[in-house]
């Protein structure tokens, strides 16, 4: 069909190389390639003279050596933060030391829901707990430099706390982990919601971009028909989530094997964490029962 999604897994510029790919962007990507970061973390430097950096990376030494021999001759006015997992924030500290640039962007690391038995552990796993914004950004706040500026756009759902950026000049988007080229985007509770994603995907059609730079990968070029795939996307997932319990299965553990045939058995995790994303938003909306109150990996389910 027209809307079906359309994955870009083309490669991208090696780690630690800055790209120019806009009049006021360049990227450097961090060397933590794998399953869930693709080729690795993107971090943007927007702007010149006067700059932001967007997502500065995972603790890697390297990576904020990168960024810094890019930016040199250059004044860091602020480091903007996407979400708080690992992957994207936790080179913050070192590189507001090395430019005492003002940090600014989403809030503090927070689940999306009430947590369950244990799962405070899976959420620090993930999480930059140490992340303290010096200015938290709502919805339409905006950071600006010569020739640049940098609108909030709040966009729950792959975290509680994710923030997209507007950067009017070039009618593009920085859209974090929310919406990716390579990939959908993993929705994991209880740092994920299935509920506030679609929303924030829905928001995101009411706006218009020409372009996404997402955290991980290339390019967005047709950002509404790409949109409009993950939707579709979404509710094909929603389906064979209903079909299965239609056909008795009861567990996660059930259902993964048969919804994501042919999967490699290293993702098989994140694909259940995606199916309980799913399966929380059907027990929210009342078409499903989960044995527990809050809807867990081991719970069993069934149709309402």
């Amino acid at each position: 069909m027209a809307d079906e999604i359309e994955f870009d897994r083309s490669a991208t510029t090696p780690a630690g190389e800055v790209a120019r790919l806009s009049p006021l962007v360049r990227r450097i990507i961090a060397g933590n390639g794998g399953p869930m970061t693709f080729t690795g973390t993107c971090t943007y430097i927007v702007g010149h003279g006067t700059v932001a950096v967007i997502d500065p990376g995972p603790d890697d030494p390297a990576h904020v050596e990168s960024v810094l021999t890019a930016l040199r001759g250059e004044t860091v006015s602020h480091i903007v933060v996407t979400h708080t997992h690992r992957d994207h924030s936790p080179a913050v500290p070192a590189l507001k030391a090395a430019t005492g640039a003002r940090v600014v962007g989403c809030g503090p690391h927070r689940p999306s829901r009430e947590l369950g038995p244990g799962e405070g552990r899976v959420l620090d796993a993930a999480a930059d707990t140490g992340y303290e914004p010096e200015w938290l950004m709502r919805d339409g706040d905006t950071v600006s430099g010569a020739g640049w500026s940098l609108s909030a756009v709040e966009t729950p759902g792959h975290t509680a706390n994710h923030l997209a950026f507007t950067l009017a000049e070039e009618a593009t988007l920085f859209s974090g982990d929310h919406v990716m080229a390579w990939s959908t985007s993993i929705v994991a509770p209880p740092d994920g919601s299935m509920a506030a994603y679609m929303a924030s995907i829905e928001k995101l059609r009411g706006l218009e971009h020409a372009r996404y730079w997402p955290g991980h990968g290339g390019p967005v070029t047709e950002p509404q028909r790409f949109l409009r795939g993950l939707v579709q996307h979404r509710r094909q997932r929603e389906a064979a989530v209903l079909s299965r319990l239609g056909q008795g299965d009861e567990t996660i553990a059930a259902m993964v094997p048969a919804i994501y045939q042919g999967l490699a058995p290293a993702l098989h995790g994140a694909a259940a964490l995606s199916v309980l994303a799913q399966l929380e938003d059907l027990v929210l909306r009342g078409a499903v029962q989960a044995s527990d109150a809050v809807p867990a990996l081991s719970s069993r389910y069934r149709l309402a």
